[in-house]
Protein backbone atom coordinates (compact mmCIF):
# COMPACT_ATOMS: atom_id res chain seq x y z
CA UNK A 1 0.00 0.00 0.00
CA UNK A 2 1.40 3.32 -1.07
CA UNK A 3 0.65 6.47 0.97
CA UNK A 4 1.53 9.76 -0.68
CA UNK A 5 0.92 13.40 0.11
CA UNK A 6 -0.19 15.30 -2.96
CA UNK A 7 -0.94 18.87 -3.93
CA UNK A 8 -4.52 20.05 -3.79
CA UNK A 9 -4.18 21.20 -7.41
CA UNK A 10 -3.79 17.56 -8.46
CA UNK A 11 -7.51 17.10 -7.72
CA UNK A 12 -10.81 18.55 -8.85
CA UNK A 13 -12.90 21.15 -7.10
CA UNK A 14 -15.20 19.48 -4.60
CA UNK A 15 -12.72 16.92 -3.27
CA UNK A 16 -12.16 18.77 0.01
CA UNK A 17 -15.90 19.09 0.59
CA UNK A 18 -16.33 15.40 -0.24
CA UNK A 19 -13.57 14.33 2.16
CA UNK A 20 -14.95 16.45 5.01
CA UNK A 21 -18.48 15.17 4.44
CA UNK A 22 -17.30 11.57 4.55
CA UNK A 23 -14.99 12.07 7.53
CA UNK A 24 -17.77 13.55 9.66
CA UNK A 25 -20.54 11.23 8.42
CA UNK A 26 -20.58 9.45 11.80
CA UNK A 27 -22.57 12.38 13.24
CA UNK A 28 -24.97 14.22 10.93
CA UNK A 29 -24.95 17.26 13.23
CA UNK A 30 -21.53 18.18 11.81
CA UNK A 31 -22.82 18.05 8.26
CA UNK A 32 -25.93 20.03 9.21
CA UNK A 33 -23.85 22.72 10.92
CA UNK A 34 -20.80 22.82 8.68
CA UNK A 35 -21.88 22.10 5.08
CA UNK A 36 -21.82 25.75 4.06
CA UNK A 37 -18.41 26.36 5.66
CA UNK A 38 -16.99 23.22 4.06
CA UNK A 39 -18.23 24.31 0.64
CA UNK A 40 -16.82 27.81 1.14
CA UNK A 41 -13.47 26.32 2.17
CA UNK A 42 -13.35 24.05 -0.88
CA UNK A 43 -14.21 26.98 -3.15
CA UNK A 44 -11.59 29.25 -1.54
CA UNK A 45 -8.80 26.69 -1.95
CA UNK A 46 -9.73 25.95 -5.57
CA UNK A 47 -10.05 29.65 -6.34
CA UNK A 48 -6.55 30.14 -4.85
CA UNK A 49 -4.59 27.02 -5.72
CA UNK A 50 -1.27 28.75 -4.98
CA UNK A 51 -2.42 29.01 -1.34
CA UNK A 52 -3.91 25.52 -1.31
CA UNK A 53 -0.73 23.88 -2.55
CA UNK A 54 1.46 25.77 -0.10
CA UNK A 55 -0.71 25.38 3.00
CA UNK A 56 -2.48 22.10 2.53
CA UNK A 57 -2.06 18.57 1.27
CA UNK A 58 -4.20 15.62 0.29
CA UNK A 59 -3.28 12.17 1.57
CA UNK A 60 -3.70 9.35 -0.92
CA UNK A 61 -3.59 5.61 -0.58
CA UNK A 62 -2.86 3.87 -3.87
CA UNK A 63 -3.81 7.13 -5.64
CA UNK A 64 -7.21 7.36 -3.85
CA UNK A 65 -7.76 10.53 -1.81
CA UNK A 66 -8.37 9.45 1.79
CA UNK A 67 -7.88 12.70 3.71
CA UNK A 68 -6.41 16.16 3.86
CA UNK A 69 -4.99 18.73 6.21
CA UNK A 70 -4.61 22.50 5.90
CA UNK A 71 -3.05 25.26 7.96
CA UNK A 72 -3.23 29.02 8.25
CA UNK A 73 0.17 30.75 8.00
CA UNK A 74 -0.99 34.34 8.57
CA UNK A 75 0.38 34.52 12.12
CA UNK A 76 3.77 32.97 11.40
CA UNK A 77 6.41 32.98 12.73
CA UNK A 78 4.57 33.34 16.05
CA UNK A 79 2.28 30.41 15.27
CA UNK A 80 0.52 28.46 12.53
CA UNK A 81 -2.98 27.14 13.03
CA UNK A 82 -4.01 23.78 11.67
CA UNK A 83 -7.53 24.02 10.33
CA UNK A 84 -9.19 21.09 8.66
CA UNK A 85 -7.66 17.70 9.29
CA UNK A 86 -9.68 14.67 8.26
CA UNK A 87 -9.48 11.06 7.12
CA UNK A 88 -12.34 9.27 5.38
CA UNK A 89 -14.45 6.91 7.46
CA UNK A 90 -13.22 3.63 5.99
CA UNK A 91 -9.58 4.60 6.60
CA UNK A 92 -9.87 5.85 10.18
CA UNK A 93 -8.05 3.98 12.91
CA UNK A 94 -5.28 2.74 10.61
CA UNK A 95 -2.62 5.35 11.36
CA UNK A 96 -3.15 7.50 8.26
CA UNK A 97 -4.33 10.47 10.33
CA UNK A 98 -1.13 10.35 12.38
CA UNK A 99 0.98 10.19 9.23
CA UNK A 100 -0.94 13.07 7.65
CA UNK A 101 -0.73 15.28 10.74
CA UNK A 102 2.98 14.56 11.18
CA UNK A 103 3.60 15.50 7.55
CA UNK A 104 1.77 18.81 8.09
CA UNK A 105 3.76 19.50 11.27
CA UNK A 106 7.02 18.75 9.44
CA UNK A 107 6.11 21.14 6.63
CA UNK A 108 5.06 23.89 9.03
CA UNK A 109 8.28 23.52 11.05
CA UNK A 110 10.32 24.31 7.92
CA UNK A 111 9.14 27.92 8.35
CA UNK A 112 10.70 28.55 11.79
CA UNK A 113 7.35 28.81 13.51
CA UNK A 114 7.36 29.07 17.33
CA UNK A 115 4.29 26.91 17.87
CA UNK A 116 1.43 25.20 16.09
CA UNK A 117 -2.11 25.41 17.39
CA UNK A 118 -5.36 23.64 16.63
CA UNK A 119 -8.66 22.87 18.27
CA UNK A 120 -11.13 20.05 18.34
CA UNK A 121 -14.41 19.23 20.03
CA UNK A 122 -14.43 17.25 23.25
CA UNK A 123 -16.58 14.52 21.65
CA UNK A 124 -13.86 13.72 19.09
CA UNK A 125 -11.81 11.42 21.34
CA UNK A 126 -9.87 9.68 18.52
CA UNK A 127 -8.75 13.09 17.21
CA UNK A 128 -7.58 14.10 20.67
CA UNK A 129 -5.52 10.90 20.98
CA UNK A 130 -3.98 11.48 17.56
CA UNK A 131 -3.00 15.07 18.38
CA UNK A 132 -1.38 13.95 21.61
CA UNK A 133 0.51 11.10 19.89
CA UNK A 134 2.02 13.58 17.43
CA UNK A 135 3.16 15.85 20.29
CA UNK A 136 0.36 18.36 20.87
CA UNK A 137 -0.65 19.14 24.44
CA UNK A 138 -3.99 20.36 25.75
CA UNK A 139 -3.84 24.08 26.35
CA UNK A 140 -7.35 24.91 27.49
CA UNK A 141 -10.99 23.95 27.30
CA UNK A 142 -13.75 26.40 26.61
CA UNK A 143 -17.34 26.55 25.49
CA UNK A 144 -17.84 25.48 21.90
CA UNK A 145 -19.15 28.37 19.81
CA UNK A 146 -17.85 27.11 16.49
CA UNK A 147 -20.16 24.23 15.65
CA UNK A 148 -23.86 24.80 16.22
CA UNK A 149 -25.87 21.90 17.58
CA UNK A 150 -22.75 20.23 18.99
CA UNK A 151 -22.82 20.33 22.75
CA UNK A 152 -19.67 20.20 24.78
CA UNK A 153 -16.40 21.99 24.94
CA UNK A 154 -13.76 23.03 22.48
CA UNK A 155 -10.27 21.83 23.34
CA UNK A 156 -7.33 23.95 22.25
CA UNK A 157 -4.06 22.13 21.59
CA UNK A 158 -0.56 23.51 21.13
CA UNK A 159 2.64 22.02 19.73
CA UNK A 160 5.62 23.87 21.11
CA UNK A 161 8.72 23.97 18.95
CA UNK A 162 11.81 23.11 20.96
Amino acid sequence: MSVEFKKVSDFSRGILFELLTDAYSFDRRYEQSCTSDWQDFDNFFFDHLEIADKYGLITTLNDEAIGFVSWDPRNMPEYAEIGHNCITSKHKGKGYGNMQLQEAVNRILQHDVRKIILFTNDDLIPAQRMYERVGFVKDQKRENHNVANIAGERIDYVYFVK
